[in-house]
């Protein structure tokens, strides 16, 4: 069969990577793709946005099952539009993206629901926001309602720095359209975690935990970023959390969306908080997270593509994903000045060294190939991931791995799955004892 995978960031090429595995698979296409993606996929010049394009060249290479990675087309209706034309497609339609293309929608769906969530309001206007900041507690969580590329999210200690993030997104517009309305939410304290299923409207399969790192220097300092690292399995989720995640979440979110005539068909990415009072919703993401994907991938044993068709046709409860035992972990490796503007056009060295490497795999985010030179293009440039026999020796793979790579003004955190091992130790303590 022959797929077409939308997108050329980190997570498209994992998935490339995994799919590529499938014996079922005779061809793969991906828009854009990318240097890196070419090496296992033929790509083509269509861009995410351009749906009617990609939709003609589906139609026009037979493509077999598109597979969309980014958010961005879910929310133009690219799955509708396919659909409409007897295409497969893999991804939520445009009112079921609406889940992550608005933040007041998803707290909207929450609220109605009884779904344990942050308290909040909504505002268009500053002045509002403001008045209903002065009667919360400090910190303060700002969210841009829209997409903002994983950076619209701004947590504030002063109720000064509160209500400049406000000016910023609904005046100063620095979101652009994603900043049209803003939502104010009570900081939730606890652990974050990201739990991903496949639902096809009805069934809901768990894909394995994971935990992402969102800001951008070690300790968790620093602003957001779209993510600085990631690993799986997430020892924060106990089996008791992630039942939880399945009753209180899921089933009344999916019960919620029928009730509006919405029937989602793709990845639900819940990211939770693990307060003292359970698990919290933080957000949706309609598509696989990045880079929760890239470990994620490289734990699943079973073949991805039959998973992707029972999600489309409806029938999850007749397959069962198979996933090594081993802990994987992602790093991921910045250009200089990112989340802000970055640096471009850095030579990487080192990857070479790499090419056989047997404990993982380097997945390209952002970079571009000039005749045999790796340069840098994004701001997440790679996300170096590396399984291991339990989640420190995973770590010590990957990080020596990411030790053989080196650009000027490289930057990544050293610290990635370190509460993952803490807990572990702390548990094989706990059972020694």
């Amino acid at each position: 069969m022959k797929l077409l995978v939308i997108g050329g960031g980190g997570r498209e090429h994992a998935l490339v990577w995994k799919i590529s595995q499938s014996p079922r698979v005779t061809k793969i296409y991906c828009a854009p793709g990318s240097a890196a993606i070419a090496e296992l996929a033929e790509c083509v010049a269509i861009n995410p946005e351009q749906i009617d394009r990609l939709a003609d060249f589906a139609a026009d290479e037979k493509i077999d099952l598109t597979v969309v990675g980014p958010e961005l087309p879910l929310t133009l209706g690219i799955a509708d539009l396919f659909e409409s034309r007897g295409l497969k497609i893999f991804g939520p339609n445009q009112a079921a993206a609406q889940l992550e293309g608005s933040k007041a929608f998803a707290k909207e769906i929450l609220r109605a629901n009884a779904i344990p969530t942050a308290a909040f309001g909504t505002f268009t206007d500053a002045a509002a926001a403001k008045q209903y900041l002065a009667q919360q507690k400090s910190p303060y969580v700002i969210k841009a309602d829209g997409l903002a590329a994983g950076k619209g999210v701004l947590i504030c200690a002063s109720r000064q720095e509160a209500e400049a993030a406000i000016d910023e997104i609904l005046v100063r517009k620095a979101f652009g359209q994603a900043g049209e309305k803003v939502v104010v939410e009570e900081f939730l304290d606890g652990e974050e975690a990201s739990f991903m299923v496949l639902t096809d409207g009805k069934n809901v399969l768990p894909l394995a935990s994971s935990q992402d790192h969102k800001r951008v220097f070690d300790n968790d300092e620093g602003p957001n970023t779209g993510g600085m690292g990631a690993y799986s399995p997430a020892p924060i989720v106990t089996p008791e959390v992630h039942e939880r995640i399945l009753r209180e979440v899921l089933t009344p979110l999916l019960n919620g969306l029928k009730q509006k005539n919405i029937r989602y068909r793709g990845v639900v990415y819940v990211g939770v908080m693990i307060t003292q009072d359970g698990p919290k919703v933080l957000e949706f993401n309609a598509r696989f997270g990045d880079p929760e994907c890239q470990p994620i991938m490289m734990r699943l044993k079973s073949d991805l593509v039959p998973l992707l068709e029972a999600t489309i046709d409806g029938k999850l409860h007749e397959v069962i994903p198979v996933w090594h035992d081993e802990p994987a972990v992602c790093v991921v490796l910045t250009a200089n000045g990112y989340p802000g503007a970055y640096d471009k056009g850095k030579e990487i060295h080192g990857l070479d060294h790499l090419k056989k490497w047997s404990d993982g795999f380097v997945f390209h985010a952002g970079t571009a190939k000039e005749k045999d030179r790796w340069l840098t293009t994004g701001g997440r440039v790679l996300g170096v991931t590396a399984r291991g026999k339990n989640i420190a020796s995973a770590v010590e793979n990957v990080y020596g791995a990411v030790g053989k790579i080196s650009w000027d003004g490289m930057h990544y955190r050293k610290d990635i799955a370190q509460r993952a091992i803490q807990k572990v130790s702390g548990f094989e303590s706990r059972v020694a004892s």
